[in-house]
């Protein structure tokens, strides 16, 4: 039997050869790579999706390589190259290499600014995720005017990041802000929101978990609408807690829009620019002040300004962000999400 096995090999290899020989000898071309067979069979596919890619490249490529090169140099506001007048002034920076990196991952400015950006992402995924997942479930049931308290608790997603952003910097005003007021009417002194580092800090964090309730809402609502209603009746006729349903079904059933929510919730409060910069300007000192403020103060507040040591900090940015996709995929495979 294996003397037969070995002889079928041996054949087959025999007769691969020949043809390849035959095909060589006739001038026949060889077979078309699988590239070219794709391109071949797909050219249209590939046709829609080329000027997507050649403007993904030309608007992120190109910032994202430029980036790359200054943080590896020490350009700044006075050596890049600039015009003042008539008179022309060429770049005089040089390239220094990891230098950029070495100062920033072992000086404690990073550090202690990285810390504080971690503990603002994990606040606020955390609770805006608990909020929406409450909410969802609550307007998931059939309820007397559902479809108003829907709409007024989507209306923060609605309006401009900004307009939100200013109208509770207005509500934080230490001497005329309505939070104070209503605090002074009740014989409580106020609270300076804004001025105190701890108070700085807990008004970010309920001002982003204001604007990001909504978004967190609406996904999860509309992964409970697709969990079929049997289960909870035939949980319930087996005599299921609430918690038990929750815990065996819900919480399953939402698996695959929880995850992905997670994930992009995750990067969105990490480089949430707009909340920080237009509510504390990273102040009081620094105390707010999280990886993407301070990667713009460098390149558009300090003088001189620094563009190697924001460009530095950006790329770190993009890297620990990357760091956490791989992670937190390779967390979701060994539980069995194919994501």
């Amino acid at each position: 039997m294996a003397v037969h096995t070995g002889q079928s090999v041996a054949k087959a290899a025999g007769d691969d050869v020949v043809a390849r020989g035959r095909s060589r000898g006739t001038g026949n071309p060889p077979p078309p790579s699988r590239i070219r067979r794709a391109l071949s069979t797909h050219w249209y596919a590939w046709t829609m999706v080329a000027p997507v890619v050649v403007v993904i490249g030309v608007i992120i490529g190109y910032p994202l390589v430029r980036g790359i090169y200054l943080s590896m140099t020490d350009a700044n506001e006075r050596n890049v190259e600039r015009s003042i007048g008539v008179n022309h002034m060429p770049a005089t920076y040089g390239f220094v290499g990891q230098d950029n990196y070495t100062d920033a991952l072992t000086g404690s400015q990073f550090l202690d600014t990285l810390g504080w950006t971690l503990v603002w992402t994990v606040s606020c995924v955390t609770i805006t995720f608990c909020l929406g997942m409450a909410l969802a479930n609550i307007l998931n049931r059939r309820i007397a005017g559902r479809s108003a308290y829907r709409m007024a608790l989507i209306l923060p997603w609605a309006i401009p990041g900004f307009v939100s952003v200013f109208a509770w910097r207005f509500l934080y005003n230490e001497d005329r802000g309505l939070l104070n007021k209503i605090l002074s009417g009740g014989g409580i002194d106020g609270i300076p929101w804004l001025n105190d580092p701890t108070w700085a800090k807990l008004s970010v964090i309920a001002v982003n978990v204001w604007l990001g309730v909504p978004f967190m809402m609406v996904a999860l609502l509309g992964g409970l609408q697709s969990i079929p209603s049997e289960h909870y009746e035939a949980a319930e006729m087996d005599g299921a807690t609430a918690w038990q349903r929750f815990r065996h079904i819900t919480l399953p059933g939402l698996r695959p829009v929880s995850t992905t929510v997670i994930l992009l919730s995750t990067i969105w409060t990490f480089n949430m620019f707009p909340v920080i910069y237009l509510l504390t300007r990273g102040g009081p000192g620094e105390a707010t002040q999280i990886l993407v403020t301070q990667a713009y103060k460098f390149s558009f507040e300090i003088s001189p300004r620094d563009f190697a040591q924001s460009s530095t900090w950006g790329v770190l940015i993009l890297v620990l962000l990357m760091i956490f996709a791989a992670v937190y995929r390779r967390v979701l495979r060994t539980q069995g999400d194919d994501w």
